[in-house]
């Protein structure tokens, strides 16, 4: 099933010849096999899934025809999926179950598809690696020693492990392209207000989006156009038209200017992973796109700027959860001040601790101007670097991240080296303009093939156009329907 299309699964469910409970047996089959072994998943209601497929082969059988008919989808734990839990992988919200689903879920059941589960994810989606979950880590399929990336951590292993054929994740500073590149998927982080958040649990308002984490270029392509658009529940959605990705991903690259920041190709990147960047850039410029060095300027500054807007919108949002409006309420508790401090203490983990202390304190008495302020300050130059380059060029490419994926456990007592995880992808959410990352080939680490992600960025709600260059290196630098030697031992 790896090497079905989401379109060649819901062709089959609409022309009669499958049904949606099939394939959606057939996903929760393979992940009760290795769900425990690669730690996807935080909830599954096979029951529920089940029911919902049934409706589905109702429709079609009524004479509907959906263009997701029958596909499964897994879910990211910090989005509403109405009957599953949502914990955001944190004991403050254990036992959770929301009473509607998130928008972009509305319209994916609409389309035809199935809510396969809840995956794992950095708890409030605060980390790069998916080992901070307060339930259990997750492990990337390529090699089960290593990190699968994150926040969306979860949802990636589940697409690459063929766990789920596609999947949503949600995006503050590169939590679906980092996870992708990592597993050797496709994450789309699309321009701030094209897709709803109605549902999404925030983190940081200012910059996190949803966005779908596929197999596949052409499959992404298709859940983008399904779940984008705007949305009255949610008042930051842009009212203008979608450009729909499917129509026009063939098209090809030629005539296409792509940017090649000098920023982005320091000392700091693997030179294995450098190499498969740019033969990704070479493979563009050989379908007639031609390749310009082009300079960002800001670009140092963006992990400092991101770390201090991020946690500053995560110090002001996680404030609900305090035992009384939201959230677990410690037990134990004899006083006012025992169920603020108790509850927040108990139920709250290490990384999320921190990042509210250090919003906290940005936004202070005495520090608001020096730190919070003065980040906004350094966002627009950011976001300027971006619009010249854009004048100039049509997109820009360069590698998702500096290293291919880690071991479990190496950055965890380093929260400074965890945070240079994001170094390539968090200007992309601060300047809001969409961004993703495709898979360029592997790379040698400790004789463990490891995939790696080429990531490009374009202007605002040029979504198609970047799906249409990442369809090219795809052609010519991926084979997506490869599944990890993990899985495929085990299917």
């Amino acid at each position: 099933m790896a090497n079905r299309t989401l379109s060649a699964i819901a062709s089959d469910v609409n022309g009669g010849s499958s049904t949606a409970r099939a394939m959606t047996s057939h996903w929760l089959d393979r992940m009760a096999k290795w769900n425990a072994s690669l730690g996807a998943y935080l909830a599954v209601d096979r029951e529920r899934s089940l029911a919902e497929a049934d409706a589905i082969d109702a429709r079609i059988r009524a004479g509907e025809r959906l263009p997701l008919a029958g596909v499964p989808v897994a879910v990211k734990d910090n989005l509403h999926a109405q009957g599953f839990p949502t914990t955001c992988a944190s004991r403050m919200l254990e036992g959770f179950r929301p009473p509607y689903d998130a928008t972009v879920v509305t319209r994916l059941k609409a389309a035809g598809a199935v809510v396969l589960g809840k995956t794992n994810l950095d708890e409030f989606a605060m980390g790069s690696s998916t080992e901070n979950s307060a339930f259990h880590v997750c492990r990337n399929p390529w090699d089960t020693t290593r990190i699968p990336g994150g926040s969306s951590g979860g949802s990636a292993t589940a697409v690459a492990a063929d766990l789920a054929p596609c999947a949503l994740g949600s995006d503050t500073g590169g939590s679906i392209r980092q996870p992708a590149a990592l597993t050797g998927t496709v994450g789309l982080k699309t321009t701030y207000g094209r897709v709803s958040r109605y549902g999404l649990v925030a983190f940081a308002s200012s910059l996190d989006q949803v966005g779908p984490m596929t197999r596949r270029v052409e499959d992404a392509a298709l859940l983008h156009d399904v779940i984008a658009g705007h949305d009255p529940n949610d008042a930051t959605t842009s009212s203008r038209p979608v450009g729909l990705a499917i129509p026009s991903l063939r098209q090809g690259v030629k005539g296409l200017r792509i940017g090649i920041p000098d920023e982005y190709f320091t000392d700091a990147v693997d030179p294995q992973v450098r190499a498969r960047v740019e033969a990704a850039g070479k493979a563009l410029e050989g379908e007639g796109a031609t390749l310009h060095r082009i300079s960002l300027p800001h670009t140092a500054h963006a992990i400092p700027t991101y770390y201090i807007v991020a946690t500053s919108e995560a110090s002001s949002n996680l404030a609900r959860y305090d035992g009384v409006h939201y959230g677990q309420r410690n037990p134990d508790a004899i006083d006012i001040n025992g169920v603020y401090f108790g509850s927040r203490s108990k139920y709250l983990g290490k990384e999320v601790k921190r990042r509210i202390l250090l919003g906290t304190w940005c936004l202070s008495s005495g520090f608001y101007d020096a730190f919070y302020d003065r980040a906004l300050r350094v966002r627009s130059l950011l976001k300027a670097d971006f619009d010249a380059a854009f004048t100039k060029v049509d997109l820009v490419l360069c590698p998702t991240t500096p290293t291919a994926a880690f071991k479990l456990g190496e950055k965890v007592a380093d929260p400074v080296q965890m945070y240079l995880a994001d170094i390539l992808t968090g200007a992309c959410n601060l300047a809001g303009i969409p961004g993703v990352s495709v898979p360029c080939g592997t790379v040698s680490v400790d004789g463990c093939d490891l995939p790696v992600g080429a990531q490009l960025m374009g202007p605002n709600w040029s979504e198609a156009l970047l799906l249409r260059a990442a369809y090219v290196i795809e052609a010519k630098c991926w084979d997506p329907s490869r599944v990890p030697t993990f899985a495929e031992a085990r299917s």
